[in-house]
């Protein structure tokens, strides 16, 4: 009864798995909202704010997007690097969080364009941690068999983020004006550090409040397997040393060891074009849609909610797909089927097609086209971190020592982070200079070519239907 008494309040919930993958799902979802918010009101920052010559609001756009990205790349192998080192999560959550908050004032507040970069800076070094520690927290949580259909819920909410960023944003900055705007976002990091207080990762042993109970329980032997392992621990030499006990690799050789596995090389590339698209619609779509529809914030706004609100719908049956059938079909189609979706959203308002101008025609079009490919990005979004997850675990079954003590589920974090955050910067840089020196019509041919790289990269790589051995595991 003492044991009982020491608990912290609320210790079953607060520390059950349910709760914790919630606040992981939570975190997330902040992240990528912050991320979106300021996609839609971006111009009116720079051009209304801060008196930026229009001339320039492209390509300081696609600068302050992929300043993003830049520094999650840089950031993400060291944070990674720290975070495999020590079990606790939820203090590395909180430090992200509270850089977090930091940044996002600066760049609502900022009286110049430097400032707004500094801002972007903190809040993508904030967004690496929260992706690697978040997602290495979800694994810790998660068995292998069901990691599919877990990442496919998470991603359904943390697809929330992505639509409601730039959907409220938009149409706050309408009907309410610029310091209005700013209070959502400071409200969801409020709540953010609320959860984020509230966990406990007792139930795994991950931040040092150990369970009393299970602290009473192994103080004995409790029958005589225990003796066994005990006796043969104290015989030390006598046998083969055993796999657990072999010297885990460097951490330059995790990173070589892993990318040995064809799966992870292309699991990595479908991550980095994955991100390329969107950030490269972020960066590009808002001044293509006033230029050629005469649109506004809010019905900018209204075409990111029409490609992310399918993902959110779709996110959970697809993952269940995956674990039914494998991510290799799934994954190939969704590419395939994005290329001739992308080409169709580069028509409208292009000289080669009269048939589809700024009117209705051009309009009804693009709306058709990007709904598509938020359907079919469905199939896309996640696999690549799925297949990277279980190639690495797959490694560390044969091996249970070979990342280290702490395993290698923060670094392979680290890995995917490193590529989204590439992507994040060559998509905005890659669609801007494009745009402004080709059309957007050319840019979204080019992405439609390296969609059907992937479709063929995925389909020849991935793994089909797995067949999972039973678990040891009570």
């Amino acid at each position: 009864m003492a044991m009982d008494c020491q608990k912290p309040w609320g210790y079953r919930w607060r520390s059950s798995k349910s709760f914790i993958l919630s606040i992981v799902v939570l975190a997330l979802f902040a992240e990528t909202f912050l991320y979106g918010f300021i996609v839609p009101i971006l111009g009116y920052m720079l051009e209304v704010r801060l008196h930026v010559d229009p001339s320039q609001t492209q390509s300081l756009t696609s600068s302050l997007l992929a300043i993003h990205g830049f520094m999650t790349l840089v950031a993400a192998p060291i944070i990674a690097h720290f975070a495999d080192k020590t079990p606790n999560r939820r203090t590395p959550l909180l430090i992200a969080l509270a850089a977090c908050a930091v940044g996002t004032i600066l760049v609502a507040c900022s009286p110049s364009v430097w400032g707004l970069f500094v801002g972007r800076i903190l809040q993508g070094i904030a967004g690496s941690a929260t992706w690697i520690v978040g997602f290495a927290t979800m694994v810790d949580n998660v068995g292998m068999d069901n990691i599919g259909k877990t990442m496919g819920l998470s991603m359904s909410f943390v697809m929330a983020g992505i639509i409601f960023g730039p959907v409220i944003a938009g149409s706050l900055l309408e009907l309410v004006g610029y310091w209005a705007t700013w209070s959502v976002p400071l409200i969801v990091i409020l709540l953010d550090i609320v959860a984020r207080l509230l966990m406990i990762q007792g139930r795994n042993q991950s931040d040092g409040e150990h369970d009393p109970a299970q602290n009473h329980q192994t103080d004995t032997p409790t029958n005589e397997e225990t003796a066994l392992l005990q006796s043969s621990e104290v015989a030390g030499t006598n046998g083969p040393p055993k796999a657990a006990t072999e010297e885990p690799v460097s951490p330059l050789n995790f990173y070589l060891t892993a990318l040995s596995d064809t799966r992870v090389v292309v699991g990595l590339s479908s991550v980095i074009c994955a991100s390329s698209v969107v950030a490269g619609f972020n960066a590009t779509l808002p001044l293509h849609l006033s230029r050629i529809f005469n649109w506004g914030s809010l019905p900018v706004g209204m075409m990111f909610l029409a490609m992310q609100i399918p993902s959110m719908i779709l996110g959970a049956p697809v993952g269940w797909l995956r674990d039914r059938v494998g991510l290799k079909h799934p994954t190939a189609i969704g590419w395939a089927l994005q290329a001739p979706l992308l080409w169709l959203m580069g028509v409208p308002g292009d000289s080669h097609f009269s048939w589809a101008g700024a009117g209705n025609n051009g309009q009804a079009i693009f709306v058709s086209a990007i709904t598509g490919v938020g359907i079919v990005y469905t199939l896309i979004r996640g696999a690549g971190v799925v297949q990277m997850t279980i190639a690495v675990n797959e490694m560390q079954t044969k091996n249970p020592k070979i990342f280290g003590e702490h395993g290698g589920n923060s670094r392979i974090s680290s890995m995917t982070e490193v590529a989204f955050s590439l992507g994040l910067v060559i998509g905005p840089i890659l669609a801007g200079s494009l745009t402004e020196l080709v059309g957007y019509y050319y840019m979204n041919f080019v992405f439609c070519i390296l969609s059907l790289i992937l479709a063929f990269a995925t389909f020849s790589v991935f793994d089909g239907k797995r067949t999972f051995e039973p678990s040891d595991e009570v």
